[in-house]
């Protein structure tokens, strides 16, 4: 625990001012943190899951062995700084924990924040042991840029800001490049830049925001972050009474129309495909600032005004329902926009004297100030629960004091992309403290997460993160004086500390954990009244919740963010090489909180090992389920539950929570519309959604399930607005099921009538055919190109759900030359070589009963008839492994020349998709698509973190650091 020395005079003008006074608690005296733990070498080796090569290679490198690989691999790879090879290059977690810790101890030193160098030592070796353990991590910057010759930059997120002047613009573009350059990512509001319906001075009309988007969309998607494969995370946000607000809404939605359309004719539109960067605005997160007037006249059902930016007079009344049914249904079609409510933003901000909150960062966890910036750091929660599976609430407060300390020395040598930015950091030093792991936190607890325990509990939590936080900020301002904008800001930040003290009040706890999490919190906020009365703060902003991707595999989380478990099985990698199926490890300690003996432990694991969730898990009772609802499977969290989880932590947040609320694909636009209203209902700053199978610049899973949804780009129902009923117009479209990119396929060599060709056939993973390829006569040939058209056209039949039996009935038996005996001993005479080719699929895709009705046999079973009198197959017989086993499919070598758009299988050996992380698990286990793209360093499919994607393989993001 540390405290101000006593005796320390502050709060005066002028007043002597004495450092902190730091008490040892996690470190031993006398022992260094490393020499706590066991360490060993282990070599990192990262392959690229898809082709095989090796991407990254570092041998004998130095980690505790309570570290996972993953962990290992992880910060290797990413944070190691020194040219891999060379001399220089970091090999030892020391060596990286060091670089941060003493750069942030010398500058804690150097500006006055310890009393003694006997403090500056204790609170080096608290860091370090919180490090080392994995209580803690800073976000990535940090690991990537203090301590190195590289300008330090500490901030993984920035806002900026743009007016409506052809400099502004430009600027605007300029600042992003850099802060993408950095490996951070930026956010803004394009309101202030006049419509496309306004007028220039020069009397032309305006080009509009959307214009503009453009050229930054352009430039996102051509810079790396952080000389990364990883790529730009930005946010835009648009007023919801700017006059280009439906053209703002609609832009990735018919971006997505345009991408399913290239696709469909043949183009490579997945995600990192070679052709997804003719498509615009698919770098930025899309939001809209919507105000409570006009979510008041969505309910009223009245017109909303779109207002000049200049003037602010009317340009155009709006039915407010259609322009909000236009938000939810982009939303339900591509994921965005998102809404953030402005009202409720700017009633927390503590910093209103000096401006409006307009913007946030990329995943909309931050937002404070234009042109400024936050670092960030997360507490691991399972660290903190106990052997009686109870929270410890005293060394959790602990933790983030000496946290929040760290995270406020850093502003004083923290360098930033632009001066505008540094100077609003540095006069209203925002912080970001957060979590990870509350959904095993919550589950390990024997908690649901949509429950009204896991919730109060959550919200304790969460409570006495930022109470601790705004005290030691208090506490600081009396040693190193308060942020420079406090004076003017004093009374609006002393008002939000009030209305955080008074949400602290309305928290009912349930249990005897979260009461006393909950004491602790308002024993922390009583003295935050008191010390901030008293010194002012030191911040203007203490917390948020970020998604944790990178850095949550550091601290070898289950769980990122407030985030639930994303699923019951887990990818693990071995130590020396190989991974494994293993069911989460929290599972088992749940079950043994609740009460269940070792004998049903173990039987209700293996069952979740087999199934991938706890339905019908011998033993278990009913009323427990909901502990083990997760993200994805069988028993997903309800898109609801999700909305309550956020609504019971916002109100104990400075900024707000980067999450995605997950629907099903069968959702409806209005589904959306109840959310986006719920959220602002409940009083939540920023709410995004993502509806299955809604994008599809995103390889799918090609595992047992299929997408039973209809097409993306039609609505379910377009309700049309009418005085006395509601018309529905329901537009049927089919949809196409695209072929995995690596494909069980077979070819066949054949003789019709002493004519020679070659087919071949691809199947879905699921074993039904999705392609015919036919090879006849030389290329270049009238009969070739008839045949390549003919494959085309029957491939695309296939995948748009045209049955096979109806190609079968319509081709076979239709007569022609060549005809006559074949070399294949299922079909001995063909009356053509469409007959023959429909056959030989029929016998081979087909079931028995659907060939029999048509009179198509094999020769075993004409054989059997002759025997038996009965062409039935014989039940077989066997191990239940046997008889689960697939078929060995003999591949025929030959030069089947691929000029078609069809593609053949990429392969000429059958193969079983192999799990490489967690995602796929799932996917394998319950046979359903996980909507995650793949990830651009090692290939494997991501899974969700926030409002971002992470790779449990290589740690990247696709956004946010």
């Amino acid at each position: 625990m540390t405290e101000t020395q006593s005796g320390a005079q502050t709060g005066a003008e002028g007043a002597e001012k004495t450092g902190l006074k730091i008490e040892r608690v996690f470190s031993t005296e006398g022992t260094h943190p490393y020499d706590e733990v066991t360490w060993e070498r282990r070599d990192v080796v990262q392959t690229n899951w898809k082709t095989g090569a090796t991407v990254f290679e570092q041998r004998g490198v130095e980690y505790p062995t309570t570290w996972s690989v993953n962990a290992s691999t992880i910060v290797t790879t990413k944070y190691f700084r020194g040219a891999v090879g060379s001399d220089v290059r970091e090999w030892s977690l020391k060596q990286l924990i060091d670089r941060i810790v003493k750069t942030y101890t010398k500058a804690g030193i150097d500006h006055g924040y310890f009393a003694t160098d006997a403090d500056a030592e204790i609170f080096e070796h608290e860091l370090t042991w919180l490090l080392v353990n994995q209580y803690f991590s800073f976000n990535s910057p940090v690991w990537f840029n203090v301590g190195t010759p590289s300008p330090q930059q500490v901030s993984a997120c920035f806002i900026l800001s743009v007016d409506d002047s052809m400099d502004s613009i430009l600027n605007w573009y300029k600042e992003e490049g850099f802060i993408f350059k950095g490996g951070s990512g930026a956010g803004l509001n394009l309101s202030r830049i006049r419509s496309s319906k306004e007028l220039l001075s020069s009397g032309g009309t305006a080009s509009g925001p959307v214009s503009f988007m453009r050229g930054a969309d352009a430039s996102a998607g051509t810079i790396k972050s952080g000389g990364a494969t990883r790529r730009a995370a930005k946010m835009v946000v648009l007023d919801v009474d700017h006059p280009d607000i439906v053209e703002f809404v609609e832009t990735k939605a018919r971006e997505e129309d345009k991408i399913r359309a290239l696709r469909d004719a043949g183009f490579d539109m997945d995600l990192g495909g070679a052709d997804i960067t003719s498509v615009q605005y698919q770098n930025a997160n899309n939001s809209v600032r919507v105000s409570d007037e006009f979510m008041r006249a969505v309910e009223d059902g009245t017109d909303f005004a779109l207002r000049a930016r200049k003037t602010g007079e009317v340009i155009e009344m709006v039915d407010a329902r259609d322009l909000f049914h236009k938000i939810s249904k982009a939303a339900w079609e591509c994921a965005d926009p998102g809404l953030q409510y402005d009202d409720t933003i700017n009633d927390w901000h503590t910093n209103p004297e000096t401006g409006r909150i307009t913007a946030s960062n990329p995943c909309s966890e931050y937002m404070s100030l234009d042109n400024s910036s936050c670092n960030l750091a997360s507490l691991n929660l399972l660290k903190f629960l106990k052997d009686d599976d109870t929270f410890d609430g005293e060394l959790f407060a602990k933790a983030v004091e000496f946290i929040i300390t760290a995270m406020d020395i850093s502003i004083c040598f923290a360098d930033f992309p632009t001066e505008p930015i540094g100077e609003t950091t540095r006069n209203y030093r925002q912080l970001g403290i957060g979590y990870a792991n509350l959904g095993a936190l919550l589950m390990a607890m024997g908690l649901g997460y949509d429950s009204e325990g896991g919730r109060a509990m959550a919200a304790s939590i969460t409570s006495l993160m930022t109470g601790q936080s705004y005290k030691r900020s208090a506490e600081l301002a009396g040693i190193v004086g308060p942020y420079a904008g406090y004076a003017r800001n004093a009374e609006a930040h002393k008002r939000v500390m009030r209305k955080h003290q008074a949400a602290n009040d309305t928290v009912r706890t349930l249990a005897i954990a979260d009461s006393q999490v909950h004491k602790l919190a308002t024993v922390a906020w009583a003295q935050v009244q008191e010390l901030g009365a008293a010194n002012g703060f030191r911040n203007a902003q203490a917390s948020v919740l970020a998604p944790t991707g990178t850095i949550g595999f550091m601290m070898d989380c289950d769980t990122t963010g407030i985030e639930p478990d994303f699923s019951l099985v887990k990818f693990k990698k071995l130590v020396g090489g190989g991974s494994m199926q293993i069911v989460n490890q929290t599972v088992p300690r749940a079950l043994k909180k609740m009460g269940y003996q070792p004998e049903q432990i173990e039987a209700i694991v293996a069952h979740i090992a087999e199934h991938g969730h706890v339905i019908d898990a011998p033993g278990l009772r009913s009323e427990h389920y909901e502990v083990f609802d997760c993200a994805m499977g069988a028993r997903a969290l309800k898109p609801m539950g999700h909305v309550r989880m956020m609504a019971a932590c916002q109100p104990f947040l400075s900024g707000a929570i980067s999450k995605t609320c997950n629907l099903p694909e069968d959702a409806t636009v209005e589904e959306v519309e109840e959310i986006y209203l719920q959220s602002w209902k409940l009083g939540l700053k920023a709410t995004a959604i993502y509806r299955d199978n809604c994008k599809v610049g995103q390889p799918m899973a090609t595992g047992k399930g299929e997408n039973k949804g209809q097409s993306s780009n039609v609505a379910a129902s377009v309700v049309e607005p009418a005085e006395t009923k509601v018309v529905e117009k329901i537009v049927y479209a089919p949809t196409r099921k695209r072929l995995p990119k690596s494909r069980v396929s077979r070819t066949t060599s054949f003789t019709v009538g002493g004519a020679e060709g070659y087919m071949t056939s691809g199947a879905h993973d699921d074993g039904h055919l999705g392609e015919v390829f036919l090879k006849l006569g030389k290329q270049g040939s009238t009969l070739a190109g008839v045949m390549d058209a003919f494959s085309i056209a029957v491939s695309i039949g296939l995948q748009y759900g045209v049955p096979l039996e109806t190609y079968v009935a319509k081709f076979t038996n239709l007569r022609f030359e060549p005809a006559g005996l074949t070399d294949d001993p299922d079909v001995r005479m063909a009356q053509s070589l469409m007959d023959y080719v429909w056959r030989r699929l029929a016998l081979d895709y087909l079931p028995f009963e659907q060939r029999a009705a048509m009179g198509i046999y094999s020769a075993e079973e004409r054989q059997r008839h002759l025997e038996t009198g009965s062409y039935e197959p014989v039940e077989e017989t066997g191990s239940a492994a046997e008889l689960m086993e697939s078929p060995v499919i003999e591949i025929v070598d030959v030069d089947v020349d691929a000029t078609s758009v069809v593609e053949p299988a990429e392969t000429p050996v059958a193969e079983t998709k192999e799990a490489h992380t967690s995602a796929e698990l799932l996917e394998k286990i319950t046979g359903h698509a996980v909507d995650s793209p793949l990830c651009f360093t090692c290939g494997t499919k991501m899974r969700p973190a926030g409002s971002c994607y992470v790779c449990e393989g290589c740690g990247s993001t696709s956004g946010c650091s």
